[in-house]
């Protein structure tokens, strides 16, 4: 049973089988309360949490609570690779508009190519919706901006603005690592992306 733990550790990123080891015997020598609260809150988000069926991010609900909410700028759409990334740019209180979550950039050596992404469904909201700006927030790495490319690509057909995060955040950086300050200037800086 130990070994079965430490090994269901290690499928987090980051969590080699030491520090997967250092959790387990935490967990058993210390804290047994603890880990029965983990186990049943892992199991509770496994059953609960979906996605959004607007944005894709992770929600309990049917739409997450930035989609339900009418006060939001829908003609705004930012694109974003993970759930993480809306989290950090919502910690800015910057921005004001809807998102889209990728799950992903592109790679197709991983065979991870545009309808992974959803980018079908992107086209979609911009076809049946009034979309005027999209701003492209994929992480500032290669892969990040081959997918910004082709969804600025894809979006020109849509005659929509399209704009990129200015770039405070670092080459080779991703979002949700990111400090507030740096993605409220980013999002404040944004431009025209070619």
């Amino acid at each position: 049973m130990i070994e079965s733990l430490n090994k269901a550790f290690c499928v987090l990123p980051g969590v080699g089988s030491k520090t997967a080891q250092r959790f387990v015997y935490h967990l058993l020598e210390r804290n047994r309360k603890g880990g029965m609260n983990l186990a049943k809150a892992l199991v509770d988000a496994m059953e609960y949490v979906k996605h959004c069926t607007s944005c894709r991010t992770l929600s309990e609900k049917t739409l997450c609570h930035i989609c339900a909410n009418e006060v939001r700028n829908a003609s705004q759409l930012c694109v974003v690779e993970t759930p993480a990334d809306i989290h950090a740019i919502e910690q800015s209180g910057v921005y004001k508009g809807k998102y889209f979550v990728l799950s992903g950039y592109l790679s197709p050596i991983d065979g991870i190519g545009a309808t992974e992404l959803g980018l079908d469904e992107l086209a979609q909201k911009l076809t049946n919706q009034n979309i005027e700006e999209i701003i492209l927030a994929t992480n500032a790495t290669v892969e990040g901006e081959v997918t910004a490319h082709y969804i600025s690509n894809m979006a020109k057909q849509f005659n929509v603005q399209i704009t990129r995060i200015a770039h405070g955040i670092p080459i080779g950086g991703e979002l949700e690592y990111i400090d507030v300050n740096t993605i409220a200037h980013a999002l404040s800086g944004r431009k025209e992306y070619d």
